[in-house]
């Protein structure tokens, strides 16, 4: 272990300790404090309050909240689970969707940087990091992969300007949710303003490369009725040398309608278009000599996604509460990408298609995704054996229709040619999950279940791409039924502090790319892959014993079994196939300490009331992984540095400044599960300086740096070479308000 991470690690593990002999403090949020009717208190008594509705916060709110879920929050438990509030008021407001520094306090998680706009996040090398495939992706507790098991790929989410915070449930544990071995990650996105009848803002920053950045919103409360409506527009020309430019346009409004003071409905419809460049990938040759350089002048990709969703809220008594969500959507992802080439190279003629004046054909892909969900949860406190425990149940129905055309094109940028293969997927799922928390004073124990139960049929059409014809044919049909169960445990210490363990399985169901019976452009899939299953384990100490410091540090092991992966065959071409039973394990912490709160609390000052806070943080991921068993025995896991460490300094003094200086540090690692060099991604470093000043009453100005160092980096390798990351970049604008 390097000397720089264990000093990180004693530090971190030393400032909690030194923070017990301070006297607790409460820094709850009215949404933290929802739920504490049923939560464990942190004395031996058990005291049983009123509960009120959950609400969420309005933009129009800046109240940073604590970094620990309570242990039930409506109608989910959260008790004895590693469980992160990330909350975007902690910082300057973020810009284009930066997750860099969005995830600046949360341990665990590896942003995979990329040219395009899209995301890709992955969790302690479990897997590819693309389009976050390995976790639960939700909106308001509502999937957003275009199918999250067929085909969990998130290539939506929600621009974070309209997102008030990020729950983040750890691995197994997060059964709640789903299966995934991951975790899940729940986008909470803001509620109407109940304080005012109508309020309006308007966001536009300029940046480098032609950025341009407009997000409107209104929101404001009539009577019972509250409304938030918001429109957004983010475009650059992108870094590359061509074919790096992006658009995208969304739209979205929510209404909640405040029956009585027991029952809500909240209604949500989202509208959303993407459109941007691949510029393709390098080889490290041409990343050392020119990272902007562009490989594929004509691949595009399209993105479109219409979803309406309807929630009731009722609480029965103080002790019980019921969740429906049923939603509903539409969803497109179509691209082209040019024929030929390789690894960082151009494409090339391709022999087998007639042409004119043109170097090669295209392939197109058309898909589409038509969805239904409905989603009831039940949340009931009741009391026996001297405790007051807590049950949550629920079920999940869910539904995906998702027709897939290819088609070849007769020229380089075609958008549309003769189809080559047609295929319908069905997928029809279905679960049900129960968790149950008993409470014994400061001990809780929660154990749960969940029934999975998935049916996915797929029929395939091949037709030849000169005469048109059909070829060859193919249906598969796959059902999976799987119980999973988990286990949490916490117990609470003096000065609000808590000692947890969780173990949980969890379990990934083959999607529909990973078999033979869906063509693909650029990568070999190994055919009738096994599912993943597998289990984790985490125990850790996590605290807040006074408002200017928090920590939560702890250990966890991952055993990963028929984990799919990517591998290089005869050095040129990805296969993707069961690579083996991976184990991870590893210890992640973080800590965040205000300086200035800290002195006042030792020398009885009010500094901060004068000067503002200055926060420290740091947090760390420390990880051995390993391949046990197949072609790839002994090697370490794609995705999977030894360490992802971040530290830096946050200032805000009031409502009225807020500055940034972010750090982020991730080991070299491969892309691949076979240590290929060929797809080695080396050390790298960076520093974000954003900044936040409220000018007036109705006007607030934004500025950042980026990159502030200019490293020349890449996080993420492909099958078509390496993507680069982002040089020093700027943005500078404002908010108008009122």
């Amino acid at each position: 272990m390097p000397s720089k991470l264990l000093s990180v690690l004693l530090t971190s593990i030393a400032l909690p300790l030194a923070a017990q002999q301070q006297a607790p403090a409460s820094n709850k949020t009215e949404t933290q404090a929802t739920s504490e009717a049923s939560a464990s208190p942190a004395a031996g008594d058990v005291t049983t309050l009123d509960t009120i509705m959950v609400y969420g916060e309005s933009e129009n709110d800046s109240v940073i909240q604590n970094p620990f879920l309570m242990p039930v929050e409506g109608t989910k438990i959260f008790a004895g689970k590693r469980a992160t509030v990330i909350d975007l008021d902690a910082q300057p407001k973020i810009q284009a969707n930066n997750y860099r520094q969005a995830l600046a306090l949360t341990p665990g998680l590896l942003f995979s940087e990329e040219t395009t706009p899209l995301v890709s996040i992955g969790y302690r090398g479990i897997g590819e990091p693309h389009r976050m495939q390995y976790m639960q992706v939700l909106k308001d507790g509502i999937p957003i992969h275009a199918d999250p098991f067929g085909y969990p790929e998130a290539y939506y989410t929600p621009p974070l300007d309209v997102v008030d915070r990020i729950e983040f449930v750890r691995g197994g544990s997060s059964l709640m949710y789903g299966a995934q071995p991951a975790g899940a990650l729940n986008y909470i996105t803001y509620m109407p303003d109940r304080n005012t009848p109508f309020s309006f803002r308007t966001q536009n920053i300029m940046g480098s490369d032609d950025l341009f950045l407009n997000y409107t919103a209104a929101t404001g409360t009539l009577g019972p009725v509250g409304y938030y409506g918001y429109f957004n527009r983010r475009e650059s020309d992108g870094f590359r040398e061509a074919n790096s430019d992006y658009h995208l346009t969304g739209g979205h409004l929510k209404l909640s309608w405040d029956v009585d003071a027991d029952t809500r409905w909240i209604l949500s419809v989202d509208g959303y278009e993407e459109q941007h460049g691949e510029p393709g990938g390098l080889t490290a040759r041409d990343f050392a000599r020119n990272p902007d350089k562009t490989t594929r002048f004509h691949d595009e990709f399209r993105l479109r996604r219409y979803a309406g969703a309807l929630e009731l809220q009722h609480r029965f008594s103080s002790k019980t509460e019921l969740s429906i969500k049923t939603w509903g959507g539409y969803y497109q992802r179509w691209s082209k990408r040019q024929r030929g080439g390789g690894f960082g190279t151009l494409p090339v003629d391709d022999p087998l298609t007639p042409l004119v004046d043109e170097s090669a054909a295209n392939n197109i892909e058309n898909q589409e995704f038509y969805t239904f969900g409905i989603e009831p949860r039940l949340r009931h406190d009741w009391s026996a054996w001297g405790g007051s425990h807590t049950l949550a149940a629920g079920m999940q129905f869910y539904y995906n229709h998702s027709p897939r055309e290819d088609q070849r094109g007769g020229s380089r940028d075609s958008d549309s040619g003769t189809t080559t293969a047609y295929s319908e997927r069905d997928l029809t799922y279905g679960s049900l999950f129960l968790e149950n928390k008993f409470s014994f004073g400061r001990l809780s124990i929660t154990p749960g279940f969940r029934m999975e139960l998935i049916n996915q049929d797929i029929t395939t059409q091949n037709y030849s791409a000169t005469t048109g014809l059909p070829t060859t044919g193919r249906s598969k049909s796959k059902f999976d039924p799987q119980p999973l169960f988990g286990l949490g445990i916490a117990y609470d210490l003096d000065h609000e502090t808590q000692l947890y363990a969780n173990v949980s399985q969890s379990y990934r169901t083959t999607i529909f790319t990973e078999s033979l019976v869906v063509p693909t452009n650029t990568d070999t899939f190994a055919s009738d892959a096994e599912p993943n299953s597998g289990w984790s384990y985490e125990v850790g100490y996590r605290g807040q014993p006074s408002p200017w410091i928090n920590w939560d540090t702890s250990l966890f092991l991952i055993d990963l079994d028929n984990k799919f992966g990517g591998t290089i065959d005869q050095g040129t071409t990805l296969v993707l196939r069961n690579v083996g039973r991976t184990i991870n394990y590893g210890w992640d912490g973080a800590f965040q300490l205000d300086l200035i709160g800290a002195y006042d609390a030792l020398t009885g000052g009010d500094n901060v009331s004068r000067l503002g806070s200055l926060s420290l943080y740091g947090n760390a991921t420390l990880l051995e992984a390993k391949i046990h068993g197949g072609a790839s025995d002994g090697m370490t896991p794609q995705y999977a540095p030894d360490y992802v460490l971040r530290t830096g300094l946050m200032y805000k003094f009031k409502d009225r400044v807020k500055v940034s200086f972010l750090g982020t540090f991730v080991g070299d690692h491969y892309a691949t599960d076979d240590e290929n060099p060929g797809r080695h991604i080396p050390a790298y470093m960076t520093w974000d300086l954003t900044a936040e000043v409220k000018v007036t009453k109705n006007f607030t100005a934004m500025a950042g740096l980026n990159n502030v160092f200019d490293e020349s980096y890449y996080s993420r390798v492909r099958s078509d070479g390496i993507d680069p990351g982002y040089g020093r970049n700027f943005y500078v604008g404002g908010s108008i308000q009122f």
